[in-house]
């Protein structure tokens, strides 16, 4: 239940920072190349969550150990963007320290369960 109200907020998350990106080039002096490297970390942070998501849900359903290890990785390396948002934007909003807060907590909780579900996977 937890990876389809993370998947469910991830892809909210993805889609409010499109639109807070998009919001922010147009109101502040946004630098193109910060731009570009916010949306593009932002399309790799989408990348990784669908991953993510996928080898988490396969991993459950098959009870196999090596796709939740990989999305545990995959939710460290979501989790590092989450915190790029967080706090290394070129300019980040009241809305966007929220969002990506929500996120990191969402995050810290899929990988506590995890890291649980493999233990007993492997036990």
């Amino acid at each position: 239940m937890l990876f389809h109200l993370g998947g469910l907020y991830s892809a909210l998350y993805f889609l409010a920072m499109l639109a807070t990106i998009t919001y922010k080039s147009q109101v502040f002096s946004y630098p193109h190349n910060c731009l570009v490297l916010d949306l593009a970390l932002l399309l790799l942070m989408g990348v990784l969550e669908a991953a993510r998501l996928y080898l988490g849900t396969k991993g459950n359903l098959t009870e196999a150990e090596v796709p939740l290890a990989a999305s545990l990785a995959f939710t460290a390396g979501s989790g590092l963007l989450s915190v790029h948002f967080l706090l290394r934007q070129t300019v980040v909003l009241w809305m966007d320290s929220v969002l990506s807060a929500t996120l990191l907590v969402l995050h810290g909780l899929e990988a506590g369960l995890q890291v649980v579900v493999i233990a007993d996977f492997i036990r």
